[in-house]
């Protein structure tokens, strides 16, 4: 690969929707830096810099300031998927095995594809889940299956109130009372035994596991910025899930 020839308007095209899509499908920021650093080098422009918030990346090269370029994050997932090929397709690009046009159309391919699993494969994994996590948690068997099914429909709540209410966090906490509410009426007809641990097994599959963890991860690498509001948001998901549950027992 000819690196002279990349234009600085293309490689940073190419670093971009790279570092857009490992942000939005649940990558933690120093990855997005790194991997944007990684790409410019490769592409012939070492002297790059880039600010990486949750919600902005703002990205430049020296010498290039017409092509300064920021991109709005609006939209966060988690698509392990995404993030594992976005990942391929930048070594692929870093090591030469790729040519810079080539990586870019494939890239952009992958940013339009929007497969996802089916709701009712969704449900099934929530399902099994909070079945798993009943018993790690000490739970008795009796109460597996009401866990199971308080699990899938607290995760399909979720996933339908978020269709139709932007507000995450609004829908995470009309999703706990949901579980909640169907963890207490096992328990009051005799079809469960210990509330507790239902509901603990339950509302695992909507803790935000990730965000904690990349939360963490940033701040041990310097992006006080972005470990921050990352933790302030894993706090306020967990703060709704919470509300949720504690309006169910306080009925």
């Amino acid at each position: 690969m000819d690196c002279e020839s990349v234009e600085a308007k293309q490689a940073i095209d190419i670093c971009l929707l790279a570092g857009k899509m490992i942000l939005q499908s649940g990558g933690e920021t120093v990855r997005v830096e790194d991997t944007m650093m990684r790409l410019t080098s490769a592409l012939g422009y070492p002297n790059a810099h880039s600010f990486v918030t949750p919600t902005v990346i703002l990205f430049s090269i020296d010498g290039h300031e017409p092509n300064t370029r920021i991109f709005r994050i609006s939209e966060r997932s988690t698509d392990l998927r995404k993030l594992a090929e976005v990942n391929d397709i930048s070594r692929k690009i870093v090591e030469g095995g790729v040519r810079p046009e080539e990586a870019y159309e494939r890239l952009k391919r992958l940013d339009e594809e929007k497969r996802s699993y089916p709701l009712a494969l969704q449900a099934a994994g929530a399902a099994l889940v909070s079945g798993c996590f009943l018993i790690m948690f000490r739970g008795g068997w009796p109460d597996f299956i009401p866990a199971v099914l308080a699990g899938a429909a607290g995760y399909v709540a979720f996933v339908w109130i978020h269709r139709f209410v932007a507000v995450k966090f609004f829908a995470e906490f009309l999703a706990a009372f949901v579980l909640g509410a169907i963890s207490r009426l096992f328990v009051y007809y005799g079809l469960g035994h210990d509330l507790d641990k239902i509901i603990i097994g339950s509302v695992m599959p909507l803790v935000p596991g990730v965000l904690i963890t990349n939360a963490v991860r940033d701040l041990m690498a310097g992006h006080l910025l972005s470990g921050t509001s990352k933790g302030a948001e894993a706090f306020l998901t967990a703060f709704a899930i919470g509300a949720g549950i504690a309006l169910v027992l306080s009925i």
